[in-house]
């Protein structure tokens, strides 16, 4: 779905050339002429208003192209909604689990929060990460086609090649290809197999989560992390005395969490440690199913507040 919704975003628009760029401009010879002729031969000119007319004529017709584009632009998504299974994915995820959805319109961070214990827990993400999606996913299309084309290359290349079977040898050097070998290297089963696996595994996107934990008089634990294809990716793991060095709000703050030691890159971690860890996020609910549910609705987050956006310009331009 996303995929599709980037692809007919991307879609190249035809330019359009403003009429006044090309409107004939009144000729030099002309305005020469005209300013040789005695002045008892000038007359005021009535066309001033019929120009100014023809502006105003143009600029409308400007304004209503825009308006109807903007609306076929909110048709258009509107039409590709999530399907079913997801928004049943979401909804089923919501319902059942304990943490609480904080989604405001007009911001593109949502946060999850629950509390455990003496604990109080905040799963914050943001709906940034899909900015670049698109680049990403135009990058690795053009990584996969020039492999595939080094295979195909490789095994189409005449008689000499790994992927040509049940080859004679004639006289000439070259190999006889039967002719159940002539097929395109795409067709067969395992070049398939090979670029499923690859496609299945690109699937997800990498959405960037921040897990802050807290406790009365003991500070706050913040861990960056990413979730991705059903798991979370601890980058980073800080300890700080107060919850607000956790989460800095003022330049102050900002400045004292800068020069307080937080600890080793995660991954440096003694890895029984990693999985103790782990664990520890896990009984609290930052498991597999958050991790799924997390790009699938920063996908749904995206799609509602770019239809939002483009109502809003819609209504500024009427």
């Amino acid at each position: 779905m996303l995929a599709l919704r980037n692809f007919a975003r991307s879609a190249p628009r035809v330019a359009r050339i403003s009429t006044r760029a090309v409107r004939p401009q009144p000729s030099l010879f002309r305005q020469a002429a005209a300013s040789q002729q005695p002045a008892w031969t000038s007359a005021p000119r009535l066309a001033a208003s019929f120009h100014i007319s023809a502006v105003r004529r143009q600029e409308s017709d400007v304004q209503e192209e825009l308006v109807a584009k903007l609306q076929s632009e909110i048709s258009m998504e509107e039409d590709m909604k999530e399907d079913e299974d997801l928004s049943a994915n979401i909804k089923e995820y919501l319902e059942s689990s304990a943490f609480e959805l904080h989604d405001k319109p007009g911001q593109q961070e949502v946060a999850l929060t629950r509390t455990f214990g003496d604990e109080k827990i905040r799963v914050t993400f943001s709906t940034a990460d899909l900015n670049n999606v698109q680049d990403a996913e135009n990058e690795d299309n053009a990584f996969y086609d020039e492999e595939a084309d080094e295979i195909m290359d490789a095994q189409s290349g005449g008689a000499n090649t790994k992927g040509s079977i049940n080859q004679g040898q004639k006289g000439d050097g070259n190999f006889r290809i039967a002719p159940e070998d002539r097929i395109a290297p795409a067709d067969r089963e395992e070049l398939d197999d090979e670029f499923d696996e690859e496609a299945h595994q690109q699937q997800g996107f990498p959405a960037r989560v921040n897990i802050r934990v807290e406790r009365p008089g003991k500070g706050a634990l913040s861990i960056e992390a990413v979730a991705q294809d059903g798991d979370f990716i601890i980058e980073d793991l800080a300890h700080f005395t107060t919850a607000e060095l956790a989460e800095p709000q003022t330049a102050e703050q900002s400045w004292q969490r800068q020069s307080l030691y937080t600890g080793p890159p995660f991954g440096n971690l003694d890895e029984d440690l990693q999985i103790l860890l782990e664990k520890y996020l896990e009984e609290r609910g930052v498991n597999t199913r958050m991790a799924l549910f997390v790009p699938d609705y920063i996908d749904h987050k995206e799609q509602k507040e770019y239809v939002r956006w483009l109502k809003n310009l819609k209504s500024f331009v009427e």
